[in-house]
């Protein structure tokens, strides 16, 4: 297209033979992995092998301190060879420090090590954090990647939530012809994972190079893979305004064949353009640069990098666009108010606006959902972005089902009215859907536990009704116990003991930490600075508000959450080891249901056994930030198949 001077060329071909790729999965397992996103790792990988095609070959990585490979060649992605790996990946678990730079190196040499003509490569690296061990230098990892790759094949990097260093990734992306995405730590992180995956499923041309006789100032006309489903989208401005036509030239490689494109257009009469479109193709060009000015100013150093950052703010002022070098000012209409949204900055979650009078019904320990992640609270709604894809809406909300939540009081509403979450999803705004909610302030009378589940997004939970003291957790081989007491009208726990072999005991509550080894007793305070203590088989590291502990095999990190004036302890498992046998409320090993369809009420065949369940939403306080889960909520029985007595004691 092209018009006033400027072209826009849309490049995607589809009638294509697909060609044969290499991919190497390089996945961190380190212990910062740990819970839901291992998790979702795990069932994201599950479904992204599913997925190969049968002349395409794939490896498969775990790092941590240490490389670990399922096999040490690419394998062609057969039944039995994906079988054999599903079943590899099904036993990946979190432990360690992390080790970039030799994990991806590894993949680069796995890739090289098998070169197969007419076929494209593909490293994926999925990680959480920053590099911890062997090589931690930034710069010097991005070096020793480049190198090795010689730009011959992309590595894309997927960083898992708000922490991870997200320039970092998109820097070594960028300079080894990928892209870097954030996957979000939400109930969806795994489909997230799939859904980047697909768009590199089917490579459809290499090492294509768009030209432009006649054309200046143009975008990006270099491109290493184009992906069926995809676009190549390159702008620019006509030398000439007087030519009567303009041509274009593509040349790639088609499964290993060279393949021309040339077209030929006829320049539009600028009297025949719209006067409402007369600027798109200007403002479009704009667009397009500005967006690749920041992606190439974050590989710069000094006056180069600053030289871009100035362009960009150049084009993005004088077109509007907002972007991480401008703001977005929003002024309600009624009020005259004014504020600004800023970009999250690095390692921190985005804010979400308060929600008075949300009142929690149950404490939760368990892993993350994403369900809430897309509203927001104001104005007596939650609001529902209606650009979320229908998958990301809530299926509390999606199966036409009344679903009970303590929340917002809607002021519209007169003296003695309520109201349950509305089914009605038609909008009444043309960029929200408005879902009325009631607000109510049930007392608390249990907690709930989480359970990890294989295979499934969903997690199980259940109720243990309090005051109790509780057996936690319980291996009689090691001589290690983890007891807990809860409250009455408390969440959580407010006292939490931790004994190891006859002389080694811990007590955790709400103010202080005391541990005792039989000889010395040493005492900490809750927010004082770090400190770290060891002594035989016991290692406490204490942090602003969690105390990480290792006793023997057993690995275990305690939350404190404060909610206004009310403080409570959460404990989480790290490690689990096999040769260990943990019993105990958290001592539940990883079980599997399956949802049984068709029923009127929901219903998972768990243990052999047919159970009514019901979808809800707790808060997972397992993580400081304590997100809101969606969970299958079971009968306490039905998971641990004992009696509440059988999980009681009579002292912490």
């Amino acid at each position: 297209m092209v018009s006033n001077g400027y072209f826009v060329h849309y490049f995607a071909p589809s009638d294509l033979p697909r060609i044969p790729k290499n991919v190497v999965f390089i996945i961190d397992q380190s212990s910062s992995m740990y819970d839901r996103k291992i998790e979702q790792t795990r069932l994201a990988l599950l479904r992204i092998l599913s997925d190969l095609g049968e002349d395409d070959h794939f490896g498969l990585i775990t790092f941590d301190s240490e490389v670990n490979f399922w096999k040490r060649e690419l394998l062609k992605a057969t039944e039995e060879n994906l079988k054999n790996a599903k079943s590899f990946v099904k036993e990946i678990r979190d432990r360690g420090a992390t080790d970039i730079n030799a994990a991806v190196l590894a993949g680069v040499d796995m890739i090289k090590q098998h070169p197969r003509e007419g076929t494209a490569s593909i490293l994926i690296l999925l990680t959480d954090g920053d590099p911890t061990t062997g090589e931690t230098n930034k710069e010097k990892i991005m070096a020793n990647v480049k190198e090795a790759t010689g730009t011959k094949f992309p590595l894309y990097c997927l960083g898992f939530g708000y922490d991870v260093n997200f320039d970092f990734l998109t820097k070594m992306s960028l300079e080894n012809s990928g892209v870097a995405r954030r996957i979000y730590e939400d109930s969806d992180a795994d489909l997230q994972l799939q859904g980047f995956y697909e768009e590199v499923a089917v490579p459809l041309l290499t090492d294509i190079q768009l030209k432009y006789p006649g054309g200046t100032n143009l975008t990006k006309t270099s491109f290493s893979l184009y992906f069926n489903g995809s676009e190549i989208v390159v702008s620019g401005q006509i030398t000439d305004n007087s030519v009567e036509s303009f041509t274009t030239e593509v040349i790639a490689v088609s499964k290993g064949n060279n393949v021309m494109y040339q077209d030929t257009i006829m320049t539009t009469d600028p009297s025949d353009v719209p006067p409402e479109n007369e600027d798109f193709m200007q403002r479009l060009w704009a667009y397009l640069t500005v967006k690749q000015l920041l992606e190439r100013q974050v590989l710069l150093k000094g006056q180069e990098k600053e030289d871009e950052k100035k362009e960009a703010l150049k084009l993005s002022l004088k077109y509007q666009f907002v972007t991480p070098l401008t703001s977005m000012v929003v002024t309600k209409p009624q009020e005259g108010d004014v504020e600004v949204a800023d970009k999250p900055k690095e390692g921190e979650a985005p804010p979400r606006p308060p929600a008075p009078g949300f009142s929690q019904q149950h404490h939760s320990l368990g892993l993350h959902d994403a369900a809430v992640d897309h509203l927001s609270l104001g104005g007596g709604y939650r609001r529902l972005s209606k650009t979320a894809s229908f998958r990301q809406i809530p299926s509390y909300v999606r199966s036409n089902i009344t679903w009970q939540v303590p929340t917002m009081t809607i002021p519209e509403l007169q003296k003695g009215e309520t109201d349950t979450l509305g089914l009605d999803l038609r909008p009444r705004h043309p960029d929200t859907v408005l879902v009325p909610v009631t607000m109510s302030a049930p007392t608390v009378h249990s907690n709930r536990f989480l359970l990890p589940v294989v295979g499934q997004s969903k997690p199980l939970c259940f109720d243990v009704p309090v005051p109790h003291k509780l057996r936690l957790l319980q291996d009689s081989a090691s001589e290690f116990s983890m007891n807990g007491e809860s409250l009455t009208g408390q969440n959580g726990f407010h006292q939490i003991a931790l004994h190891y072999k006859t002389n080694h005991h811990l007590t955790i509550n709400t103010t202080s930490i005391r541990y005792h080894d039989g000889q010395n007793q040493v005492e900490f305070l809750w927010g004082q600075e770090p400190t770290q203590h060891n002594t035989e088989g016991v290692s406490l590291i204490l942090r602003s508000n969690e105390i990480d502990v290792t006793m023997g095999k057993i690995h275990i990190v305690i939350l404190l959450h404060k909610e206004k004036r009310d403080m409570c302890l959460c404990p989480a498992v790290q490690t689990r080891p096999k040769d260990v046998n943990l019993t105990g409320i958290l001592g539940e090993p990883d079980i599997s249901y399956d949802e049984i369809q068709g029923t009127q009420t929901p219903t998972l065949k768990l243990k052999d056994q047919e159970v009514k369940t019901s979808r809800v939403m707790v808060k997972d306080y397992r993580l400081a930030s304590a997100p809101l889960v969606g969970c299958w909520l079971v009968p306490f029985q039905a998971v641990t198949q004992r009696e509440l007595s059988d999980l009681t004691v009579t002292q912490l």
